[in-house]
């Protein structure tokens, strides 16, 4: 199973960014999936999930702001949209195939004031 994730870069505040994120290897046709971040010195956080039947569920201080959503083809393929970001939202952003083992390589967020 891989998990690729992509998109981040480097952003001023106020801007935005897409995160995507492809599943693929030995896995069902759509699976629950979640995007994380850790901050330097911080432990990693959730920051949004989707289930296999599109319920989403984000972290309180992130509504309305973050959105994660599914590619209506390729199913395992996963989007966090991230509008108005904030320097506190500087962070590897990693994706996950939620409640396994297998993590995406993460991608960089860093967000300038």
């Amino acid at each position: 199973v891989q998990l690729q994730a992509s998109g981040g870069g480097l952003v001023q505040a106020g801007g935005s960014l897409r995160l995507s994120c492809a599943a693929s290897g030995r896995i069902s046709s759509i699976n629950a999936m979640g995007w994380y971040r850790q901050a330097p010195g911080k432990q990693r956080e959730l920051v949004a999930g989707i289930t296999s039947g599109g319920s989403t569920s984000y972290a309180d201080s992130l509504k309305g702001r973050f959105t994660i959503s599914r590619d209506s083809a390729a199913k395992n393929t996963v989007y966090l949209q991230m509008n108005s970001l904030k320097p506190e939202d500087t962070a590897v952003y990693y994706c996950n195939l939620s409640g396994t083992r297998f993590w995406g390589q993460g991608t960089q967020v860093t967000v300038s004031s």
